[in-house]
Order: C-alpha cells, then structure tokens, then sequence
C-alpha cells in the first residue's frame, strides 16, 4: 500500500483558507467571512472528500482544526454520519504542547516539532493520512516535502482578506494535475500531485 499524505483545502479564488465553514470556525485578525464556502456546497464535493475517507485512511490535523472538528461534530451534530466517520478514525494531532488534551476517541498525541512526528509517522503508518483544513500544519510539512496529494477545492469567490493557504512562506514548489472537476455551484476541484523536479 502506498502511504501518503493528503491536504483537502476549501480555497476561494484569492486563496483563502480561513473559516470556510461556519461564521464561527476561525474569527483571528478579526476576519468576519466565516462560512463561506456553504453557498456554493456541491454533493460532488462530498463525493470527493468520501472517496479518501473510503477504505484505509487516518486523520491529520493540527490542534486548531482538531477541536475545531470536534466542535462542529461531535458536540454540535453528535448524530450525523460524519461524526459516526470522523469518531471512529484513527486521529493524528499535531501540537507543540506535550500536555494537551485529546477529548475525541482514537486520538494520538504527536508532540513537538511536527515535521519530525510526521515523517516517522509517515514511515511506520500503514494509511493514507488524510488532512482537512489545518493550512499552517500544511505548510510546515510542504517545506520539507511531506505531503503528496492536494485536493484544491476552488469557490467563485473573491474576499480579499484572511488568511491564505499559499502565502509568502510557502516554499517553491511544482505541481502535476492528476484530475479535475466542475461542481454545478462553479466550484472547481483540482487534484495536484508534486511534480518531479
């Protein structure tokens, strides 16, 4: 089986990662645009993001996004599918705090610095790891070449401000197209894989 690490983004067209999904999620730099991705929810999208949860997958998520999902899940929607999914998982959470607590079930403490948790994780795992959101986790591990495949979900939309996925500390780096998709929303779902070189 190959092991590999998969980032699935929810981006608008100026690169925006930030609070996609409920007005709520993600409020720092007083960023005021949360939930925006909801407008323009495809089941395609959802069709996409269950293809990699089919079958051997792992979760990987930065401490931010890992209480996010527990929030928005576990405590606010206990009863759907998706929290059936994300419960049951076995869950990798990336922190700097060797104290932090885990609430979620099936959750592992990877404390310190998490490029080096995650390449051995990487090594010793025998499933696909699987990362929702969780930008600044996502970069620290492109700079040293730890994540293979990039879902890039792109919305018909422009907010010009909050935080962006590639920003000026992203290192350079080269894609391949592996496949694309149009959402009847506009939304277009491109799957890069890195390019050789």
């Amino acid at each position: 089986m190959i092991k590999k690490v998969v980032a699935i983004e929810h981006l608008t067209l100026d690169g925006v990662y930030q609070a996609p999904a409920r007005q709520d999620e993600d409020v720092r730099d007083g960023f005021q645009y949360g939930g925006w991705s909801i407008a323009s929810s495809d089941p395609k999208m959802q069709e996409t993001i269950g293809n990699y949860m089919a079958g051997g997958w792992s979760l990987l998520a930065g401490r931010v996004t890992y209480e996010d999902l527990f929030e928005g899940w576990s405590v606010r929607q206990p009863s759907s599918p998706m929290t059936k999914a994300l419960t049951n998982v076995q869950k990798f959470v990336a922190c700097h705090d060797s104290d932090a607590q885990l609430p979620w079930e099936n959750s592992t403490l990877l404390a310190g610095e998490a490029t080096e948790a995650v390449a051995k994780l990487k090594k010793e795992h025998d499933k696909t790891l699987v990362v929702f959101g969780s930008g600044m986790l996502v970069r620290s591990l492109m700079k040293h070449d730890l994540v293979d495949e990039f879902v890039l979900m792109f919305h018909p939309l422009v907010l010009g401000k909050g935080r962006r996925f590639f920003d000026e500390d992203t290192p350079f780096t080269k894609f391949k197209l592996a496949s694309e998709s149009m959402t009847n929303t506009g939304v277009v779902v491109a799957i890069y894989q890195l390019a050789a070189g």
